[in-house]
């Protein structure tokens, strides 16, 4: 007998849901929560939902979610349940995310799901390993937290910007760690330089998945689309983070928001879709801690309808006038200004953090990790150089000044 699945009205369901009338959302889903709970006394009849659909994670032939669970949903329960009613199964975190909690949070919830681990493609990553010692350390540091035996996808790198990080030590690690059953498969997460890190992976056969910056910004950037065809070409599975490419509220803002209103979409709803548009791209994993952002983006996701050629325009527009308010991570340009300082791109990023994505502490604390005669002498250095040479014309003497104002 073939499953019921409830009726979707594009337009009516990404308004309502994508929009204002969340109250509504968020009471049928206690409802439904409530249903399914033996404590409620209900009969524990399990709802049937539509299914978010699956793609391919290139070679490793396993079909997941195209929308995926970014790390700070881990602490919400009832976001975690909601995912898992959609078929949403990538979980992603990583051993530094949430103040260190986001693997805690999601081990407990499996302690006290423990059928669930199975269903799940699980997703951390490492943090700051020089050797196979250290990611062995994260590892073992990350099961433990997690309550598992296993990973699904272990993030061997976090946030690569230089291919030469890709050693034949951390190769011959992953090849070890399969071989133990502690790991399904390998990648690397990229912010910065990621063309050059994607077309280094293309030649690797042990790289099975990237996780990379990519948004509505990156569509038109022919570098970026050369490297992630070849990654695509030789079987390695794209995972698009960063989907939202935010920039501070301007007039531009708005019109971008009202464009897609009139659509049906939300701008978020929007820029998820521009993302799934590419069919190299196996998901989009995006941070959702709340249940009305979730099923706000799973609305997106289900709906069927593309995106015109004027609303990709209209995503061009937007991006060529909102450039300098965005770091594109083409962090060699700027850090072969700035010898002294390589770490603009960086400070970019941790200041878009603070500004477009409410993570204050996280911003703080990634911040912090920049050496201190570094970050003792930020106000004092010229930025002329690196401001000329920025493809996005950023004020970085500004914005640099900015970071230390909100994050030191």
């Amino acid at each position: 007998m073939k499953e019921k699945y409830y009726k979707i009205d594009r337009r009516n369901f990404l308004r309502t849901i994508g929009a204002a009338g969340l109250g509504s959302v968020l009471a049928s889903t206690k409802a439904l929560a409530d249903s399914n709970d033996p404590n409620t006394g209900g009969k524990n009849l399990k709802p049937k939902f539509p299914q978010v659909p699956r793609r391919t994670l290139g070679k490793t032939g396993v079909k997941i979610p195209a929308l995926a669970l970014g790390s700070n949903a881990a602490g919400y329960p009832a976001v975690l349940k909601t995912a898992l009613d959609w078929g949403i199964d990538y979980w992603d975190t990583s051993l530094v995310a949430g103040g260190g909690n986001s693997e805690l949070d999601i081990g407990k919830y499996l302690e006290k799901n423990p059928t669930i681990r199975k269903k799940l493609f699980l997703v951390t990553k490492e943090s700051k390993s020089k050797s196979d010692a250290d990611l062995e350390k994260c590892l073992q540091t990350s099961l433990e937290k997690l309550k598992t035996k296993y990973i699904d996808l272990y993030i061997g790198v976090y946030m690569m910007s230089d291919p030469a990080q890709l050693t034949d030590q951390v190769r011959q690690w992953a090849k070890n760690a399969k071989e133990r059953k502690l790991i399904r498969f390998f990648g690397f997460s990229t912010h910065k330089n990621i063309p050059q890190c994607l077309l280094a992976a293309a030649e690797l056969d042990w790289v099975d998945a990237v996780m990379m910056r990519y948004n509505f910004r990156h569509v038109h950037d022919q570098e970026t689309q050369a490297a992630l065809e070849a990654c695509h070409k030789a079987g390695i599975g794209i995972i698009a983070m960063k989907t939202q490419g935010k920039t501070i509220e301007t007039e531009e803002d708005k019109k971008l928001v009202a464009h897609f209103l009139q659509r049906g979409f939300t701008e978020g709803q929007a820029k998820i879709k521009a993302v799934l548009e590419d069919k190299r791209v196996s998901t989009a994993c995006v941070a959702m801690n709340s249940v009305a952002l979730l099923t706000s983006n799973i609305a997106a996701v289900l709906d069927k309808t593309s995106l015109s050629q004027m609303d990709m325009d209209v995503f061009r527009e937007y991006a060529q006038l909102t450039c300098s308010g965005y770091c594109a991570g083409c962090a060699d340009i700027c850090d072969a200004a700035l010898s002294d300082a390589p770490y603009v791109s960086d400070i970019m990023r941790h200041l878009m953090y603070y500004n477009n994505y409410d993570r204050p502490d996280e911003a703080r604390r990634l911040f912090a990790d920049i050496p201190h005669r570094v970050r003792k002498k930020l106000l004092t250095i010229d930025y002329t150089a690196a401001e000329a040479r920025c493809p996005q014309h950023l004020p970085i003497a500004k914005l640099v000044a900015e970071a230390v104002s909100k994050l030191a």
